[in-house]
């Protein structure tokens, strides 16, 4: 399924904005961390239908990634 480009960019700000909250980052650093992120991959390549799930699901996958790369 594909989702609307307008839609989706609306729903990237949404989860970058809670990914920041969760993460105590700055947007800037959110956003750049969220398009570097296989999450991001995966939900602009339209995988699983990734894109229908819920935004606090996305920044908390976010995060996931983002302690993950931290503890390297």
């Amino acid at each position: 399924m594909t989702a609307n480009p307008i839609l989706l960019q609306e729903k990237y700000a949404r989860v970058v904005e809670a990914f920041a909250e969760k993460a105590g980052l700055t947007l800037d650093a959110a956003l750049d961390f969220f398009y570097r992120s296989e999450t991001y991959r995966l939900i602009s390549e339209g995988v699983s239908d990734l894109h229908c799930m819920s935004d606090a699901y996305l920044a908390d996958e976010l995060m996931a990634e983002y302690q993950k790369e931290d503890s390297l």
